[in-house]
């Protein structure tokens, strides 16, 4: 499918990111139907798209990052939003969220409790007297 500038959208963004934790650029790009330099620019532009950076220097998207790209994307070309206006846009719909870094925060944290519950239940699992 193909919106009016003939761009691929995702067929499944849902599968697509399922697929494993961590994107490089070209693969966002591809199945966001942009270019490479279009999401570099956007990181230039919009403060919300900070994808971190591997050893070797190349960007790694996560989940949070390539949701981010869908909604730029949504303002600016269905939207028409020009870049100053989508991140107006942004920032608005940003005063009600959780900034991003935040939300992985609260995931790792979520993830940390449930780790230190199984690692707790290990250790008396381990602890308990053989019959």
């Amino acid at each position: 499918m193909t919106n009016k500038r003939g761009n691929q959208q995702p067929p499944n963004l849902n599968e697509f990111l399922a697929a494993k934790p961590f994107f490089k650029i070209g693969e966002v790009a591809r199945v966001m139907g942009v270019k490479p330099h279009v999401l570099r620019y956007w990181e230039s532009e919009f403060p919300s798209l900070r994808p971190k950076k591997n050893p070797s220097g190349q960007r790694i998207y996560v989940r949070s990052d390539v949701e981010a790209i869908v909604e730029i994307k949504n303002l600016l070309y269905n939207e028409r939003y020009t870049i100053s206006g989508a991140k107006k846009m942004l920032a608005r719909q940003g005063e009600t969220l959780l900034p991003r870094d935040l939300m992985h925060d609260v995931d790792l944290l979520r993830s940390l409790a449930q780790l230190k519950t199984h690692v707790h239940e290990l250790i008396t699992m381990l602890e308990m007297p053989k019959a």
